[in-house]
Protein backbone atom coordinates (compact mmCIF):
# COMPACT_ATOMS: atom_id res chain seq x y z
CA UNK A 1 0.00 0.00 0.00
CA UNK A 2 1.31 3.64 -0.85
CA UNK A 3 0.18 5.69 1.56
CA UNK A 4 0.49 9.94 1.71
CA UNK A 5 1.62 11.08 5.40
CA UNK A 6 0.71 14.94 5.83
CA UNK A 7 -0.04 16.93 9.07
CA UNK A 8 -3.55 17.14 10.01
CA UNK A 9 -5.63 20.37 10.03
CA UNK A 10 -9.22 21.44 11.47
CA UNK A 11 -10.93 19.95 9.18
CA UNK A 12 -10.00 16.33 10.02
CA UNK A 13 -10.56 16.54 13.45
CA UNK A 14 -13.81 14.39 13.10
CA UNK A 15 -11.55 11.53 10.88
CA UNK A 16 -9.04 11.42 13.71
CA UNK A 17 -11.35 11.23 16.27
CA UNK A 18 -13.16 8.57 14.56
CA UNK A 19 -9.83 6.37 13.81
CA UNK A 20 -8.45 6.66 17.41
CA UNK A 21 -11.20 5.84 19.39
CA UNK A 22 -11.62 2.44 16.72
CA UNK A 23 -8.23 1.85 17.20
CA UNK A 24 -7.99 2.33 21.24
CA UNK A 25 -11.26 -0.64 21.65
CA UNK A 26 -8.82 -2.41 22.03
CA UNK A 27 -8.66 -0.88 25.42
CA UNK A 28 -12.56 -1.17 25.99
CA UNK A 29 -11.10 -4.13 28.90
CA UNK A 30 -10.10 -1.11 31.22
CA UNK A 31 -11.11 1.88 30.06
CA UNK A 32 -14.74 3.23 30.10
CA UNK A 33 -15.92 5.31 27.28
CA UNK A 34 -13.97 6.97 23.95
CA UNK A 35 -10.37 7.54 24.13
CA UNK A 36 -10.87 11.15 22.62
CA UNK A 37 -13.20 13.63 21.42
CA UNK A 38 -13.26 16.54 19.17
CA UNK A 39 -12.57 18.89 21.99
CA UNK A 40 -9.21 16.87 23.19
CA UNK A 41 -8.12 16.55 19.14
CA UNK A 42 -8.70 19.84 18.83
CA UNK A 43 -6.61 21.37 21.76
CA UNK A 44 -3.78 18.65 20.94
CA UNK A 45 -3.79 20.10 17.17
CA UNK A 46 -3.85 23.91 18.45
CA UNK A 47 -0.62 22.98 21.18
CA UNK A 48 1.62 21.17 18.36
CA UNK A 49 -0.46 18.51 15.87
CA UNK A 50 -1.07 15.32 13.82
CA UNK A 51 0.53 13.64 11.56
CA UNK A 52 -1.90 11.59 8.90
CA UNK A 53 -1.42 8.76 6.85
CA UNK A 54 -3.72 8.13 4.12
CA UNK A 55 -4.01 5.43 1.65
CA UNK A 56 -2.83 6.89 -1.92
CA UNK A 57 -5.60 5.14 -4.13
CA UNK A 58 -8.33 6.22 -1.89
CA UNK A 59 -7.36 9.02 0.57
CA UNK A 60 -9.05 6.92 3.35
CA UNK A 61 -6.94 7.65 6.81
CA UNK A 62 -4.93 4.53 7.77
CA UNK A 63 -2.84 6.53 10.51
CA UNK A 64 -2.61 8.97 12.79
CA UNK A 65 -0.58 10.03 15.83
CA UNK A 66 -0.68 13.28 18.12
CA UNK A 67 3.06 15.29 18.43
CA UNK A 68 3.94 17.76 20.93
CA UNK A 69 7.53 19.90 20.36
CA UNK A 70 8.40 20.91 24.17
CA UNK A 71 11.33 22.83 23.78
CA UNK A 72 14.50 19.96 23.35
CA UNK A 73 11.85 16.86 24.11
CA UNK A 74 9.04 15.80 21.09
CA UNK A 75 6.52 13.46 22.31
CA UNK A 76 3.95 11.12 20.76
CA UNK A 77 0.61 10.15 21.86
CA UNK A 78 -2.02 8.64 20.63
CA UNK A 79 -0.53 6.68 17.61
CA UNK A 80 -3.62 4.85 15.99
CA UNK A 81 -3.45 2.34 13.15
CA UNK A 82 -7.29 1.09 11.43
CA UNK A 83 -7.53 -2.41 13.06
CA UNK A 84 -7.93 -3.33 9.45
CA UNK A 85 -4.16 -2.15 8.51
CA UNK A 86 -2.26 -3.29 11.64
CA UNK A 87 0.72 -5.33 11.35
CA UNK A 88 1.50 -3.94 8.11
CA UNK A 89 4.62 -1.68 9.69
CA UNK A 90 2.42 1.60 9.37
CA UNK A 91 3.06 2.22 13.24
CA UNK A 92 6.77 2.50 13.47
CA UNK A 93 6.40 4.17 10.10
CA UNK A 94 4.46 6.84 11.44
CA UNK A 95 6.68 6.61 14.41
CA UNK A 96 9.55 7.32 12.35
CA UNK A 97 7.91 10.17 11.20
CA UNK A 98 6.62 11.76 14.33
CA UNK A 99 10.50 11.64 15.58
CA UNK A 100 11.60 13.81 12.50
CA UNK A 101 9.27 16.06 13.04
CA UNK A 102 10.36 16.65 16.71
CA UNK A 103 14.14 16.22 15.12
CA UNK A 104 13.35 18.85 12.76
CA UNK A 105 12.06 21.11 15.82
CA UNK A 106 15.38 20.81 17.33
CA UNK A 107 14.46 18.39 19.98
CA UNK A 108 17.15 15.62 21.24
CA UNK A 109 14.35 13.46 22.34
CA UNK A 110 11.21 11.91 22.09
CA UNK A 111 9.03 10.49 24.80
CA UNK A 112 6.35 8.78 25.03
CA UNK A 113 3.72 7.14 27.89
CA UNK A 114 1.25 4.24 27.36
CA UNK A 115 -0.99 2.34 29.94
CA UNK A 116 0.66 -0.47 31.76
CA UNK A 117 -1.98 -3.10 31.15
CA UNK A 118 -1.10 -3.03 27.37
CA UNK A 119 1.14 -6.13 27.29
CA UNK A 120 2.09 -5.37 23.55
CA UNK A 121 3.56 -2.28 23.70
CA UNK A 122 6.85 -1.95 25.90
CA UNK A 123 8.73 -4.66 23.40
CA UNK A 124 7.02 -2.77 19.96
CA UNK A 125 9.00 0.63 21.57
CA UNK A 126 11.49 -0.86 22.92
CA UNK A 127 12.56 -2.97 19.89
CA UNK A 128 12.57 1.17 17.96
CA UNK A 129 14.85 2.15 20.85
CA UNK A 130 12.49 3.16 23.59
CA UNK A 131 13.88 3.12 27.11
CA UNK A 132 11.42 2.85 30.18
CA UNK A 133 12.08 6.08 32.32
CA UNK A 134 9.41 5.66 34.83
CA UNK A 135 5.98 5.43 36.02
CA UNK A 136 2.92 8.47 36.54
CA UNK A 137 -0.64 8.26 37.58
CA UNK A 138 -3.50 7.81 35.08
CA UNK A 139 -4.51 10.81 34.18
CA UNK A 140 -8.72 10.30 34.27
CA UNK A 141 -8.83 7.61 36.68
CA UNK A 142 -12.78 7.78 37.20
CA UNK A 143 -12.94 6.25 33.43
CA UNK A 144 -10.64 2.83 35.11
CA UNK A 145 -12.29 -0.16 35.07
CA UNK A 146 -9.28 -1.94 36.80
CA UNK A 147 -5.95 0.05 38.12
CA UNK A 148 -3.94 1.10 36.02
CA UNK A 149 -0.86 3.84 35.06
CA UNK A 150 0.99 5.16 32.74
CA UNK A 151 4.74 4.00 31.85
CA UNK A 152 6.98 6.75 30.37
CA UNK A 153 9.65 5.95 27.38
CA UNK A 154 12.44 8.21 26.08
CA UNK A 155 14.11 7.84 23.31
CA UNK A 156 17.47 10.21 22.30
CA UNK A 157 17.57 11.81 18.41
CA UNK A 158 19.97 11.64 16.98
CA UNK A 159 20.40 14.03 13.86
CA UNK A 160 21.07 12.43 10.53
CA UNK A 161 24.18 11.64 9.19
CA UNK A 162 26.01 13.96 7.36
CA UNK A 163 25.65 14.03 3.76
CA UNK A 164 23.25 11.20 4.37
CA UNK A 165 19.07 11.48 3.07
CA UNK A 166 16.40 11.14 5.44
CA UNK A 167 13.40 8.88 4.47
CA UNK A 168 10.24 10.64 4.09
CA UNK A 169 7.02 8.92 2.68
Amino acid sequence: MSMTIRRATEEDIPAIVSLVNLAYRVEDFFIKGNRTDEVQVRECLAESGFLMAEDAEDDELVACVHVRIQGERGYFGMLSVHPTRQGQGIGPEMIAEAEAWARDAGCTAMDLTYVNLREELPGLYGRLGYVQTGTAPFAAPEKLRMPAEFVTMSKPLVPPAAGGQEQTA
